[in-house]
Parts: structure tokens; sequence; C-alpha cells
């Protein structure tokens, strides 16, 4: 006799009855979750969409705030500087910048792997808690006799970047993991374009503060005057700019410590077949986790660990699956792709200023006019190109492909970049025009490769591996990113006077950008389509499909005739 369980409504379905009279784990391993992939849309989906976009919402505050704050940074801590006294130096501007893509690689490859051995949700809310406490921690440094502020800066910028760089695995592959395939996509890049609502916080916060210290601004009309009052206020400027990024931090860390396991992880990893079952009803039902029978629990954890097909996680078995190049060629695709995305969309991102200067847009007659056009500038880039170009990929990717959006993105970036760069001085003569072909490439980013790098490393791969994959594909991104600073930022000052911030070789730089843009195109034919498809096929574990390795044996798709044909009826 099976044992069934009380509850259940029209309003949350109780799973675990409709399963328990199932006695091969494999096949109750494939109805859950067959459950989950065709779930209509609810409000559990819209709960984990708004959970792990707050992240990321913080995360790109944190990491796109710093570009507005690096100049309060010189005003502040190099009033006094012999050589351009209240602007920072370029090394200094470049070692803060890079410090938290430095951490972020760190991130994504140690909790990429981590998630994959311990689990999801015990890594989840650990790299929020992080974020929380570095970026509180860099709001407070100053600078002493034994350190300087840069050095301090630095350090809590690689711990925060620590935790940034796990929110990118987690977020992707929990959302994937619980979301239904038919709109996976769109759950993802919703999760994915809170970057740009990040982005447009941190600009919307430098201009409220800006504002409100408005008066001791308007005492200094260039950085060099800008002590006593307005080097006060420049000061508790950049520290509620920093500050701020920790607020809604703090609002997610609850949900994200509450959240179940994902029903994949634990039938495929903890190989727990009744902890999965009744975690996917939890799911549905918005509780943190599924309660088992312990009695019942245990006696199918034993009887089903030799009898579950999917296999399990070890060197061995990573390397045999990826040294397949069917398989290999896809985390080759991911990787690169995103390797040759973030050189260029970090170069400029991180960069916004220099080039609202290049088209008079970060010039003003006081420090007040200054800070406040910077501002408004990047909101003007934010909202013109990068926010439409997120949601138009969330709309759009079920239906077109992430593939399509992908392989278009890097084409008409490719295209932009070539003639942002060739015709860069004919441009400069019309503000207008390179404005508009800047917001264009912010637009092709986000409806294109930016959030397609992001979402088809968390669908492609199989569950025991698809943290550490991700991790690994945005970790290359992120070295992309710091290549793009340390190399790219002092050579577009090439031929510069010394001492001058001028950037005589922007035009190049962005030429360079297009070569790395065609780069991009060639890797994104190693991807696969991804749409409308369930994640197990991706993984090559349903036989019949052109992906299937057979090695996998997934018996989760295959009728196991070894066992007692009698399991399919159902207890009453």
């Amino acid at each position: 006799m099976a044992h069934t369980t009380s509850g259940g409504n029209a309003a949350f379905h109780n799973f675990h009855n409709d399963y328990a009279h199932i006695e091969d784990p494999n096949e109750r391993r494939r109805l859950a979750l067959a459950e989950i992939d065709k779930a209509p849309f609810g409000w559990y989906h819209v709960r984990a969409v708004v959970v792990a976009g707050i992240g990321f919402f913080t995360d790109a505050y944190d990491i796109f705030a710093i570009q507005l704050v690096t100049s309060m940074l010189g005003v502040v801590f190099w009033q006094t500087a012999k050589s351009k006294p209240g602007v920072i130096p370029t090394d200094s501007d470049t070692a803060i910048k890079v410090a938290t893509s430095g951490g972020t690689v760190i991130g994504q490859v140690g909790f990429g792997i981590l998630a994959d051995v311990v689990g999801r949700k015990r890594m989840y809310g650990l790299e929020l808690i992080i974020i929380i406490f570095a970026t509180l921690a860099q709001s407070l440094s100053s600078a002493s006799p034994g350190i300087s502020v840069v050095g301090l800066i630095i350090f809590w910028r690689v711990l925060m970047g620590i935790g940034i760089g796990g929110d990118y695995p987690l977020s992707s592959i929990i959302t994937s993991e619980f979301a239904t395939t038919k709109w996976r996509g769109a759950m993802m890049g919703a999760v994915f374009a809170m970057q740009g609502i990040g982005q447009l916080a941190a600009a919307l916060i430098a201009l409220i503060v800006t504002s409100g210290f408005k008066k001791s601004l308007l005492t200094a009309k260039n950085p060099a005057a800008c002590d006593g009052v307005c080097q006060l206020a420049v000061d508790k400027m950049w520290r509620v700019i920093i500050g701020f990024g920790a607020v809604p931090g703090c609002i997610a860390l609850y949900y994200r410590l509450t959240i179940p396991e994902t029903p994949r992880y634990t039938f495929d990893v903890a190989r727990d077949v009744e902890k999965a079952g009744e975690d996917t009803k939890a799911y549905i039902q918005g509780k943190a986790e599924g309660r088992p029978d312990e009695v019942r629990r245990v006696t199918v954890l034993a009887d089903s660990e030799g009898r579950l097909e999917t296999p399990k996680a070890s060197y061995g078995d990573f390397f045999r699956h990826y040294s397949q190049w069917k398989f290999g060629k896809v985390l080759l695709g991911t990787a690169g792709s995103w390797f040759f995305l973030d050189v260029a969309f970090y170069g400029l991102g991180l960069n916004n200023s220099i080039i609202l200067g290049a088209i008079g847009y970060s010039k003003g007659d006081t420090m007040y006019e200054v800070f406040r056009r910077n501002a408004v500038g990047n909101l003007i880039l934010v909202c013109a190109g990068a926010i439409p170009g997120y949601w138009v990929t969330v709309f759009t990717v079920d239906t077109i492909g992430r593939k399509p959006i992908q392989i278009m993105g890097f084409t008409m970036l490719t295209i932009l970049f070539v003639i942002i760069g060739f015709a860069y001085k004919q441009l400069l003569k019309h503000n207008g025009a390179l404005l508009a072909l800047y917001v264009l490439a912010q637009f092709f980013f986000n409806f294109g490769p930016n959030a397609t790098t992001f979402i088809v490393p968390g669908e492609c791969f199989p569950t025991r591996y698809r943290s550490t994959s991700h991790g690994l594909s945005a970790a290359s991104g992120k070295l992309g990113a710091i290549i793009a600073q340390v190399v790219f930022g002092p050579l577009r000052q090439r031929g510069a006077p010394p001492g001058s911030t001028d950037s005589p070789w922007l035009n190049h730089v962005m030429e360079i950008f297009a070569l790395f843009m065609l780069c991009g195109l060639f890797t994104s034919f190693l991807i696969p389509e991804t749409k409308r498809k369930t994640l197990e096929e991706l993984a090559g574990e349903v036989p019949g499909t052109p992906n299937y390795d057979p090695g996998s044996r997934s018996a989760a798709y295959k009728t196991n005739s070894d066992h007692d044909s009698g399991s399919g009826e159902k207890a009453v």
C-alpha cells in the first residue's frame, strides 16, 4: 500500500499523492519534473523572479554606481594633490573599478562549484550577506596614516565582488530549475533585466543627492576649488550613493534564505526522491521546503540509491561529459561569447562618463552642474537604450529564441562599433549622432548577447554541473571585463599629453571592440537553441533527441522493464 498524505485543494494541488503509488524512482522523477515544466504561470513564478531579481538589482547598482563615485573620491581625497588637485589618478580609478570584477571571478567559480556540491538552497542568501556587509563597509571607509582609502575600497570591493559573482550562477539556475518550460526564457530574462533597473537607480540616487547638496556644490567651479563645505558635501554624497546599495539586498535576504531547494537538485544530485517530491509541492504552495515522512524518506532513499540512473557527479564524469564535442562546444560557446561581449560591455559601461564627456554632457560651470549632468547623462543612456533592450528580450526570447537574438545582437554591435570607430572624428562634430549610435549600442547589448549569455548557460547543462558551468561561463565574461579596464582603459589615452584626461585613441578602442563583437558572433554558432525545450532534453538525457548522451543512462525517460509492472496501479 502506498503512503499518501492529506491536504490539497483547487489552489494547491497535492502532487505527492499523485506519485506516491509509483515505486520506480525514475518515473517519479520524470512525472514530478514534468509538473514543474508544464505548470501554468502563477504567483510562485513571480515570487521566484522577484527574489532573484532584487539581487541582480543590487549587483548592477553596486557595479555601475562606482563610475559615478570615483570623480567624487577625487574631490574628497585628492584635494591637496600637487598634480591635478581634486581629480582621482587614472591608476587608482582603474584599480577600484577592476577590483569588483576580480572578486566577481572568484565568486562565480567558487559559488558555482559549491552550489553543485552542497546545494542551491544552502548557498543562496550567503552571497547577499557578503554583498550587504561589504557595501556598508565601503561607505564607511576613510584614509588613515597607515592605509590609503584606495586600498580600503579595493579590499571591500573585491569582497563585494565575490558576493556579486555568486549571485550570477545561483539566481540563473534557481530561476531556470523552477521555471515552466514555456516561459523559462522570459523568467530568466526578467531576473537579468533588473540589472537595467539597478543602473537606473544608481544614476537616480546620484541625481537626488546632487540636488540635495546643491547649495554647497554651487560654491565651487571645478574640482580643485571644491573645498570646505563643497568637499564635505561631496564626501557625504559618495557614501550615500554606495551605502544605498545595501538597502534592496536587506529586503530580499529573508526570502532568499527561505527559498526551497530546487527539486531537480534533490532528484539528480542529492538523489532524495521523497524529499524532491515534497519540495515540488512546497514550491507550488509557497512554503520554505517540503516535510516528507522521515521513515518513508529513509526507506525510499535507500531503495532508490541503486535504481536512479542519472549519473552521479564526479571529476571523471565531468571530463567524460565535456570531452564529447557536442557538449564541450556548448561550454566553449557560452564562455567564449560571454568573454567577447563583456570586453565591450564593461569597457563602455564603466566609462559612460568618458563617452558623455566626448559629447559634452559631463561639463559644467559649477560642481553642481558637473555632477548633475553626469547623472542625467547616465539616466538618458540607461532609459533610452539599456532598459528597453532588456525588456524587449523578456517579451521575445521565448518566441524568437535565444540563439537568433544573440546572433542578431552581435551582428548589430559589430556594425555599430565599426561606424563609431571609423567615423568617430566626423561624429564628434554632430553630438546627437554619436549619442544616438551609443544608445543603439546599449539597446543591442541588452536585446542581444548581454541577456542571452546569462540565460543560455542556465539551461543547456546537466543539473549536476549546471551551476559550475554557468559559473565558468560568467567568470570568462568577467575576465573580459578586467581586460577592458586594464588594457583598454589606459589605451584610450595613448598619445594624450601628460596629465591630460583626453582620449585620443578612443576611436581605435571602438574599432577593437568591433573585432571582439565579430568574434562573439562566431562563438554564438556553438550554442544550442534552448527555446521551449526541457532542461533534461538540453542536457542530453532524453532518448531519441539529437542531443542524447547514452552515457547519461537517464532512465527517467525510458521504460524500465526490470521493475515491477504492477507499480503503475494507483493506490486508494
